[in-house]
């Protein structure tokens, strides 16, 4: 819990806190003029992978939460719930791998389409919201794996059902990001 607790408040720093991490020969070829814009697009591109990573692994997490959820559910034999819980997975396994399958944000030098810096930056600031979108998601799946190891599954259906639909609505926020990359959005 503290490790979540730490990423979410340095979230908003991960491009900051790079370039402060950078060794003194990094500085110095970055001064470098024609370098520094390639290191400031390389250190931007890597925050993003770190994002998308922590998304991931959290979404990765919450349907390992949500398998041990459909195991408890067949062994109570509840099977007007188990499609439903069984299709939810699915669905985190498909939206996690669309996050890590993701373009990282960047163009190369010979690209058709250039990613702009300020874009770079506003992508960042988009994925930053996308952890709080897959946080409280991931807390809504503890929740119903708890209520479940207890033996209480009068709102299974209904949680499922919750799930799914705020699930839809984080992929359709995340089918945005393309956008935001390009600057169109």
């Amino acid at each position: 819990m503290n490790v979540r607790r730490q990423f979410l408040s340095e979230k908003k720093d991960f491009y900051e806190k790079a370039k402060k991490q950078m060794r003194l020969s990094e500085r110095i070829v970055a001064a470098m003029p024609g370098f520094r814009g390639y290191k400031e697009k390389e250190l931007r591109r890597e925050s993003d992978r770190l994002i998308r990573n922590h998304l991931y692994r959290r979404l990765s997490e919450a349907k390992s939460d949500l398998k041990d959820v459909f195991q408890k559910l067949s062994d109570r034999r509840l099977f007007e719930v188990l499609t439903d819980v069984d299709r939810l997975v699915a669905k985190f396994d498909r939206v996690a791998a669309k996050i890590d399958h993701a373009s990282y944000g960047y163009a190369g030098f010979f690209n058709i389409v250039k990613v702009e810096e300020a874009n770079l930056d506003r992508m960042i600031d988009f994925d930053n919201k996308l952890v709080d979108d897959v946080e409280k998601i991931v807390n809504e799946v503890e929740a119903f794996k708890t209520e479940v190891m207890k033996q209480e599954v009068k709102k299974a259906k209904e949680r499922t059902q919750h799930l799914v639909e705020a699930l839809e609505a984080f992929e359709k926020t995340f089918d945005k990001r393309g956008e935001v990359i390009l600057g169109v959005s």
